[in-house]
């Protein structure tokens, strides 16, 4: 597999990845889906304080190739964004795990987390959607 994959963090099934800050979760778009989508030409960030929903469009990310929706993988409250990312949104495919994070947010139903997948389980998702 040549798509990088990160221990610790968790994964949906839409391809973003979700690092845990205590009660407050830190939400990206995976190397697979950068990938995929190809060179990022421009972003459309939620506002700081809107509600997201699990399973939900938080953002959109636009390509050369295609415009997709960045869905929160959790639901709860945005409290930052990656203002970074409105100047330079090629961030998103030279580093999706580290300065291309898209937002923080509070997370407000903690057991949404038992809907997300780990390395190992999400490594295998991404195995299955090549095959496809």
């Amino acid at each position: 597999m040549d798509y990088k994959t990160i221990d610790g963090l968790k994964y949906t099934k839409k391809h973003e990845w979700v690092r845990l800050e205590g009660n407050a979760a830190v939400i990206g778009l995976c190397d697979y889906a950068q990938d995929k989508l190809g060179e990022i030409v421009f972003v459309e960030l939620p506002d700081v304080g809107a509600e997201v929903l699990a399973g939900k469009s938080a953002a959109v990310i636009e390509s050369v190739k295609a415009v997709a929706d960045l869905y929160s993988p959790l639901s709860g409250t945005v409290t930052e964004i990656n203002e970074e990312l409105l100047d330079q949104p090629e961030l998103i495919n030279s580093d999706p795990y580290g300065e291309a994070w898209v937002y923080k947010m509070e997370i407000s139903d903690e057991s949404e987390m038992a809907n997300l997948m780990d390395k190992a389980e999400y490594e295998k998702f991404i195995v299955e959607e090549e095959e496809k």
